[in-house]
């Protein structure tokens, strides 16, 4: 991902969590990943890999598209 699109995924992210009041601990633990993860790609310091931005869409019944800024 470049750094815009980096950016809207953390955006995203964070914005989906919050709606289903979940912490970032709360989410990395349903997803498998740790809270420090969480915290990383919401700070758009790291991205997730292919993988686990299909798996974050599906728990947010969104599409990946849509998490990286493609598709509103």
């Amino acid at each position: 991902m470049d750094l815009q699109t980096t950016k809207k995924f953390a955006q995203r992210l964070k914005q989906l969590r919050e709606e289903l009041n979940l912490t970032q601990k709360q989410f990395g633990k349903a997803i498998g990943y740790s809270q420090s993860a969480i915290a990383r790609w919401e700070r758009a310091e790291r991205q997730p890999d292919i993988d686990m931005l299909i798996i974050t869409a599906r728990f947010f019944n969104v599409s990946v598209d849509y998490l990286v800024g493609n598709a509103d």
